[in-house]
C-alpha cells in the first residue's frame, strides 16, 4: 500500500489556494516545533461566508495537502461552518494520513482557528 492516498498527492503535487490575501480580515498562523512545519491562513469574510481563502505552509505533503484540503472545506462556507471543521474531517476527505502525519491535518485545523479568532478581535463579532 502507498504511504500516501491520491489525493493527498494530488493535493501536495497541485496545491489549491496557495498564496496570501492582501486585505484578509483574518490571518492565522500556527506550527509546530516537533516538526517543524508553518501554516498561514488568510481568510476574507463578507456577510460571515468565508468568500475567500488562501494559504502558505512550510513544510512536508502531508502539511501542504492539509492546508489545500482545508482551504477547499471552508471556501465559501459560513464561518460558523468552518469553525466545526475537525482535523478528522480534513484527513478523511483526503482518503487518510498516516498515523503520524494526523499532526498535518491539526496544523490546518488550529490555522483556520486561529484566522477566525483574529477575525473576531478584528471585528468584535464572534464566530
Amino acid at each position: 500500500m502507498a504511504l500516501y492516498s491520491d489525493k493527498v498527492m494530488d493535493h501536495f503535487r497541485n496545491p489549491r489556494n496557495v498564496g496570501v490575501i492582501e486585505d484578509a480580515n483574518g490571518i492565522g498562523e500556527v506550527g509546530n516545533a516537533k516538526c517543524g512545519d508553518i501554516m498561514k491562513m488568510y481568510l476574507k469574510i463578507e456577510n460571515d461566508i468565508i468568500t475567500d481563502v488562501k494559504f502558505e505552509t512550510f513544510g512536508c505533503a502531508s502539511a501542504i495537502a492539509s492546508s489545500s484540503m482545508a482551504t477547499e472545506l471552508i471556501k465559501g462556507k459560513p464561518v460558523s461552518e468552518a469553525r466545526e471543521l475537525t482535523n478528522k474531517a480534513v484527513a478523511e476527505a483526503l482518503d487518510g494520513l498516516p498515523d503520524y502525519k494526523m499532526h498535518c491535518s491539526v496544523l490546518a485545523e488550529e490555522a483556520i482557528s486561529a484566522a477566525l479568532d483574529d477575525y473576531s478581535s478584528r471585528t468584535g463579532k464572534t464566530v
